[in-house]
């Protein structure tokens, strides 16, 4: 059966309610279970699971709702009764703790406050940064859907001041060896990074601790820093500062392919910098940055190798090779191929992080000739309807991208959409592999590889039930440091069955070898 209770202009921020849902799937007699704020997207899924029981149609934007499939009314009740249980923790503990309800309260409580971080509407955001700035407090924007006017606003008048403006939607900062919303725990150290990606610095950031260097400072810039809008303002503070920092002997410079113009500035900028320079243009031309004579990076992973080799006292060289070593790779990948039944042929990635995704495709494109994906690197290759539709051949998808995330948290938070996908494409004839992140750390959730494993796990036996092998592939981005550890989430995914490789970049070709065996092409 299956059971709806609605409570109308009740309010609660999504994370909670994630929480609260993965707790009721786990009670006696419950099937099913969504809890959440009648969103367009909460609604889509309560009518894809089947829980959008009658009076449904009636549930607002603005009411909280209760969807069970379940044994009985005992069991609804035993959910209800759990909700109501969870929220009145939840209200507590903030009770418990002291929240100023207004900036100004919180200055008088620490007069030398000098950093915001800002996670409000984005109609409000602009709004919010600046009343920070005017205070002399430096801002990192979590905030999305803030206007590119807002941005160039705020960021002139910092600049002007010499304060900091990261965003918006800017994910990852450290300063001073603080991390900030999504951030790993990596060892201090001499490299500086200026990121205008988010999970491009933390996949740099990680590595570059993994093989045994630190970090003086990590600043986001936002995405759209590089744009010629914006002109690169805060990468050019941010770059500035770090060239003027004695503890930073290395700088790393990360971003999409800048306009051109911009991008001229920024590296004329490195260039004097009288410090080693390696520029990590996810997908952009190697000879540009060799021009000015800094270093190019081929890859994120290739950044890292590089910053440390620099850092080391080292001469850098290119990595586009296995960790494992070329030979066992190979016959790797051709013992996999060899399993596909009839038929399998396509590549399907799934991602919480969007520049991990898009440096995957951006390093398979050449080969694979069309990637589908609701971030796609060409117009004619924009998937359909990416939320509920089905996927087209070689689809990869950036579940962080604002159709999955209007209304739910960011899926770093909560990969459940993520991982209902591996299981839904795992049932497709067509699909032979599947490619995942894991990005772990502060701010990501508390075992994000535990949804990932138990989807791979089941798509894996779904797959072997049909007559057919499922090939999962899966990189972690995180260190050992991590509160959910580097180690035990990559043994959590190996004991599911996934490959896990050491990079995204490595899984990328590794997923390729796998798909030129799979064609009769040898090794590639």
């Amino acid at each position: 059966m299956v059971k709806l209770e609605v409570r109308k202009n009740a309010y609660y921020d999504s994370v909670t309610l994630m929480i609260i849902s993965k707790d009721l799937k786990k009670l006696d007699g419950v099937s099913q279970a969504l809890v959440g704020m009648g969103t367009d997207l909460n609604r889509e899924l309560a009518h894809g699971s089947g829980l959008d029981a009658p009076g449904f149609e009636a549930v607002t934007a603005n009411d909280f709702f209760v969807a069970v499939e379940c044994d009985d009314e005992a069991a609804f009740k035993a959910c209800v009764d759990k909700v109501d249980e969870l929220l009145n923790k939840k209200s507590e503990s903030k009770q418990a703790s002291y929240s100023p309800p207004t900036l100004d309260g919180a200055l008088k409580i620490d007069p030398d406050l000098n950093m915001a971080v800002i996670s409000v509407p984005g109609k409000h955001a602009a709004d919010v940064a600046q009343s920070c700035l005017d205070r002399d407090i430096n801002v990192m924007l979590f905030s999305d859907n803030v206007t590119i006017e807002e941005e160039k606003a705020l960021k002139e008048y910092a600049s002007a001041h010499e304060l900091l403006v990261m965003g918006p939607d800017c994910g990852t900062a450290i300063i001073n060896q603080v991390p900030l919303a999504f951030a790993n725990v990596v060892r201090g150290g001499n490299i500086g990074i200026v990121a205008a990606s988010g999970t491009g610095a933390q996949e740099v950031s990680s590595l570059i601790d993994q093989y045994g260097g630190g970090i003086s400072q990590l600043f986001g810039t936002g995405g759209r820093d590089l744009k010629k809008e914006i002109g690169g303002l805060m990468m050019k503070l941010c770059l500035d500062a770090l060239i003027n920092d004695p503890a930073t002997k290395v700088l790393v410079l990360v971003s999409k392919p800048p306009a051109k113009e911009i991008a001229e500035e920024i590296l004329s900028i490195a260039k004097g910098a009288g410090k080693p320079v390696v520029v990590s243009f996810i997908g952009g031309h190697p000879e540009q940055v060799r021009a000015y004579g800094l270093t190019p990076a081929l890859t994120l992973e290739d950044a890292a190798q590089k910053a440390v080799a620099l850092s080391q006292g080292r001469q850098p060289a290119d990595f586009l090779g296995f960790s494992m070593g070329e030979e066992k790779a190979d016959a790797l990948a051709k013992e996999i191929a060899g399993k596909f039944a009839y038929g399998q042929q396509y590549i399907r990635g799934f991602y919480t992080g969007g520049t991990l995704c898009d440096e995957a495709m951006k390093l398979m494109l050449e080969k694979l000739g069309h990637i589908y994906s609701n971030i796609p690197l060409r117009a004619e290759d924009k998937l359909e309807n990416p939320r509920n539709g089905d996927s087209y051949k070689h689809t990869f998808l950036d579940f962080g991208d604002d159709e999955f995330t209007v209304g739910r948290p960011h899926p770093m938070i909560d990969p459940s959409l993520r991982a209902e996908r591996v299981v839904r494409d795992g049932r497709d004839p067509e699909c032979a592999v599947i490619m995942t992140d894991c990005v772990i750390g502060y701010g990501s959730h508390p075992d994000p590889a535990e949804d990932l494993a138990e989807a791979i796990r089941s798509a894996r036996a779904e797959a072997e039930a049909a007559g057919r092998y499922l090939c999962c592939i899966a990189a972690v981005c995180g260190t050992e440091g991590d509160p959910q550890s580097l180690s035990r989430t990559r043994q959590k995914l190996e004991g599911a069955g996934a490959v896990v490789l050491p990079s995204n970049a490595q899984a990328t070709r590794f997923a390729l070898r796998i798909l030129a065996h799979l064609n009769g092409e040898g090794t590639k």
